[in-house]
């Protein structure tokens, strides 16, 4: 099979050579770790938990529908927070974006992320129309 990466102007790729934040590969998509960095690659945008995770679950639509897929397609979602007692805050935002049976999910705190502004980043798997 062959590997596509998938790309829309609503979603800053990165720099040639780095990575790619949307891969296909037959019908399964492999989303990367997603933040809320704007375009413009320096700033955070959302100033806490719930705000960034809108800012995510949005850029994360944009690729699976360049991909001709829906958010109920994705099967596996791992979360990265900073500090995993606001979790509250990203599920709830994760209910406005899903419904019917949830993506299988992991929730990780790490020590950091790419700056101190960035309190989480979100990366998925998702097969096109398994959410039929």
């Amino acid at each position: 099979m062959k590997k596509t990466a998938i790309t829309t102007p609503l979603v800053a790729e990165p720099a040639p050579g780095m990575w790619s934040n949307c891969i296909k590969v037959g019908e399964t998509l492999y989303v990367s770790g997603l933040t809320s960095r704007a375009k413009d690659g320096k700033t955070i945008e959302g100033a806490d938990e719930s705000e960034q995770a809108i800012i995510v679950f949005e850029k994360m639509k944009a690729l699976l529908e360049a991909a001709g897929a829906k958010m109920n397609d994705v099967v596996k979602m791992t979360i990265f927070v900073t500090d995993i007692t606001r979790n509250t805050l990203i599920w709830d935002v994760r209910k406005r974006y899903f419904t019917g049976d949830f993506p299988a999910c992991s929730l990780v705190e790490v020590s950091a992320l790419a700056t101190p502004a960035i309190k989480l980043e979100i990366e998925a798997v998702a097969v096109v129309g398994s959410g039929q």
